[in-house]
């Protein structure tokens, strides 16, 4: 069996026991495994050493002034998505230039993040927690609501609201027809944010969609919701929108993570440190993607 000469962890990966035992038959050495994330450059690159194959979670970055100083790096496994070179934590095009694979995973925290959009607008819709959208309690039924972006989160989110009677609307890069033969309406952002009373946005790490005027354009008594890992739009911008009356936004501990500490006491801002995206599944899943990736280096 083909093998690397050393397997580092370079975080803390969440991968499961189990698969930490299988990565050791491809590797000589024993896997090194690493719980916290380094506090520098330096550190991470003493940690890699000579390995051939790192792992790495989202939360620490791997550029290419790391990559050029590990000469024999031949594989970076990202246990996280990888939706683009852009918004990936990883120098993927310096990288792929040095001949070193890189592969990203996808589709397994999707479940929990759906479970949690869907839980939270009911009980804000039904006033089931501290607060309540409208002035009676209301229903998904009919509720216009505007999804940007259209991956696979979104797409989830849209097969669970349909059956509800939810009128869906969505904007994306690129037009989805087979979603739009299914219901879903595409509007320009524009046109999105003045059609729809609550959006939900599922967005890549670092894109910045919305600021004062696409605020301005949503207007007041309305609700956002936000699970991407990062702000899709100018914080300053969000803390004048939800000043304004009956306007609201839920965050996971993932969407909100970038907010200051003073956005998160904000009225009406509903923010939970949990990730809704993570569960036991969900770790189950990440260490199974993560190890089949590994292995089809060697394919």
């Amino acid at each position: 069996m083909k093998k690397f000469n050393k397997i580092v962890c370079v975080d803390h990966t969440k991968l499961e026991d189990w698969a930490i035992n299988e990565l050791q038959q491809y590797s000589e050495s024993e896997v090194v495994v690493y719980k916290e994330s380094p506090e520098s450059e330096k550190e991470l690159m003493e940690r890699i050493g000579d390995a051939e194959a790192v792992i790495v979670s989202w939360k620490t970055q791997i550029p290419e002034s790391v990559i050029k100083e590990c000469f024999n790096l031949k594989y970076i496994g990202m246990a996280c998505s990888l939706y683009d070179d852009e918004s990936a934590n990883v120098g993927v095009d310096y990288a792929r230039e040095q001949g070193i694979t890189v592969k990203g995973i996808f589709d397994y925290g999707d479940p929990g993040v759906i479970e949690f959009i869907v839980s939270e607008l009911i009980q804000l819709l039904h006033g089931f927690g501290e607060y309540q959208w409208r002035e009676r309690p209301v229903e998904l039924t009919d509720k216009k609501i505007g999804i940007i972006g259209l991956g696979t989160t979104g797409q989830l989110l849209a097969e669970a609201l349909l059956p509800m009677g939810a009128d869906l609307y969505y904007f994306s890069r690129s037009r989805k027809n087979d979603w739009e033969a299914k219901g879903l309406q595409y509007l320009s952002l524009e046109e999105l944010l003045k059609t729809t009373g609550i959006i939900s946005l599922h967005l890549p790490k670092n894109t910045k969609l919305l600021g004062g005027e696409e605020f301005k354009t949503f207007g007041s008594g309305k609700i956002l919701i936000n699970t991407s890992l990062g702000l899709p739009f100018q914080e300053k911008a969000f803390v004048d929108w939800i000043k304004s009356d009956g306007n609201f936004a839920i965050f996971d501990g993932d969407g909100g993570a970038s907010l200051s500490e003073g956005t998160k006491e904000l009225n009406r801002v509903i923010f939970h440190t949990k990730s809704a995206g993570w569960s036991a599944e969900t770790q189950r899943r990440l260490s199974e993607k993560v190890l089949e990736n590994l292995k089809s280096y060697f394919k």
